[in-house]
């Protein structure tokens, strides 16, 4: 394809989570994501990235139909291995143009699935054959890469795909409290041997914090893009939907409370450029005792210096801010003052 991705951008997202559970940690009671030394919040990126492969999974176009299919995901609300996410795919997929070449094959296939039959990885790889079909059937294989147990004809060894989109960790640029009470009680009504109705009762934890400012620095990669067929129109996707996920998909009890606060994106004009972690030039004016976005002042000046160092390198600056951040969003709109490189406002109109 050669309507791919072709530039590097660095994009920072900032987001904040209150009294609510942002990260659990399984290794550690499901209490959130600490470092306890410097009391700062952590969220992992496999974390962000699922809030976004879940939103994309439930765009539909104007008739009801989902866009858009997702590799890191269930079949039919069953956890099954990367073979029967693809074979079940295929099946889906067998009157696309993309198979028209292998439908004795993909009969064969539909056959073992209906007995309930596992697929072997070569019977798989007969129809894959070339690496151009999962990207072109998986939206985050695109955007996020994977490693697929199918061996690649040409190489001999399975497909691997590095995402031209990768997140570091997430970090509170706050000092980060977590709620001291965290038992909790449920009741249910079950069933005695005699038939009658009895109510049980549990104990949980509930770990919350009270309030954190979550930021994330994340890379777009023109190189790799090309290597997944990830398009312009991917990258817009991916802008509006790591603005629009979180309301919508942390709607769970322990999530409830986030809310995104600002995305921008700086876009280069090649595919060498990186500035780096752009969190490096955001600071907080008051790390301790936040409690809410009302309290939050954030200072962008180091990063308004760098835009200046790099406005010949510079080709779009990409930015959404929340309305209740009126004032940081003018500040923002400031960042292209002077220089030749676009602001362009975000999300993006996409018609599906």
């Amino acid at each position: 394809m050669s309507n791919h991705y072709s530039k590097n951008s660095d994009f920072l997202f900032i987001y904040d989570a209150k009294m609510c559970n942002p990260n659990g940690d399984p290794d550690d009671e499901n209490k959130p994501r600490m470092d306890y030394a410097t009391k700062t919040n952590l969220v992992s990126d496999v974390r962000l990235k699922r809030y976004i492969r879940d939103y994309l999974q439930g765009l539909k176009d104007k008739n009801g139909k989902f866009l858009f299919k997702i590799f890191v995901s269930k079949v039919e609300d069953r956890i099954v291995d990367a073979t029967m996410r693809i074979a079940h795919e295929i099946v889906l997929n067998k009157n696309s143009e993309l198979f028209k070449l292998k439908q004795k094959e993909i009969e064969e296939l539909a056959q073992k699935i209906q007995q309930n039959k596992k697929p072997s990885a070569s019977e798989i790889a007969k129809i894959i054959d070339k690496k151009e079909l999962i990207t072109a059937l998986f939206i985050d294989v695109r955007l996020f890469g994977a490693t697929i147990p199918i061996k690649d004809p040409a190489k001999g060894h399975s497909f691997t795909f590095t995402g031209p989109i990768q997140i570091n960790w997430g970090y509170s640029l706050n000092k980060v409290d977590m709620i001291e009470s965290s038992s909790i009680t449920s009741t249910f009504a079950g069933r005695t041997r005699e038939n009658t109705e009895e109510e049980y009762g549990t104990f949980g934890k509930d770990w919350q914090v009270y309030y954190s400012l979550i930021a994330f620095h994340g890379i777009i990669s023109g190189k790799s893009a090309e290597k997944t067929n990830l398009s312009e129109e991917d990258v817009k996707l991916f802008d509006n939907a790591i603005i629009e996920a979180i309301p919508l998909e942390a709607t769970t009890r322990s999530k409830i409370g986030q809310t995104p606060r600002l995305y921008l994106r700086l876009e280069y004009q090649d595919d060498k450029t990186f500035l780096g972690d752009l969190r490096r030039y955001v600071s907080l004016e008051e790390k301790e005792s936040l409690r809410d976005i009302e309290d939050v002042k954030l200072d962008f000046s180091k990063l308004k210096e760098k835009a200046q160092e790099l406005k010949n390198e510079i080709e779009k600056i990409y930015l959404w801010v929340h309305p209740d951040l009126k004032e940081m969003a003018s500040e923002l709109s400031q960042l292209n003052n002077g220089h030749k490189f676009e602001l362009v406002t975000l999300p993006h109109k996409i018609e599906p």
